[in-house]
């Protein structure tokens, strides 16, 4: 089960004091059997986006709160755009994350449909590279991942694949790849 969850520092924004929070994380869910596949940071570190495999749920926010982060939210997701593997082996390239909440009555079908045929035009934006899109399965929101320099061109890509924004996320690509394996 691939879990996401929103979280904030319940102690000082530090980035080391976070980067020391994320460490602590992956490695108290490995001893539970899970890992911490990937870990997206604001650059204000106000919110945390980890995305989390295990396969008991429920105990993965009691843990996340015992290494200081408060729990905002979390929800099984869907990956859609790469595969886990890809994501694990490779270097993060997330610049920036859009955040996108879904209007009632869409259905996973209905999205994954519309998503396969306006994707393709991300190539009229080249600026921005689409690296992956994570869905919660309740259908509530979805957060896109993106390289890119500018968030002005990030907006010009969503725009062109006619995908709503609700908040744009600029990444701290100063955190260690803590999911990454060899």
């Amino acid at each position: 089960m691939l879990l996401l969850i929103e979280a904030t520092p319940t102690a000082l924004r530090d980035q080391k004091v976070v980067a020391q929070a994320l460490e602590s994380l992956a490695r108290a869910l490995q001893v539970r059997g899970g890992r911490l596949v990937e870990a997206q940071v604001a650059t204000d570190r106000s919110r945390l986006f980890l995305i989390v495999e295990t396969p008991e749920g429920e105990l993965v926010e009691p843990v996340v709160r015992g290494v200081g982060l408060e729990v905002r939210m979390s929800k099984p997701v869907r990956l859609i755009g790469q595969e886990i593997d890809e994501i694990s082996r490779s270097r993060s390239d997330v610049d920036f994350i859009v955040e996108w909440n879904f209007p009632p009555g869409l259905t996973m079908e209905a999205y994954l449909e519309r998503k396969r045929a306006n994707s393709p035009r991300y190539a009229l934006v080249p600026e921005v590279r689409f690296l992956r899109t994570y869905v919660c399965e309740d259908m509530s929101k979805c957060l896109c991942f993106y390289e890119a320099e500018r968030e002005e061109d990030v907006r010009r890509a969503r725009e062109v694949v006619e995908a709503p924004v609700d908040a744009i996320i600029r990444v701290d690509r100063g955190f260690p790849d803590l999911g990454r394996t060899e």
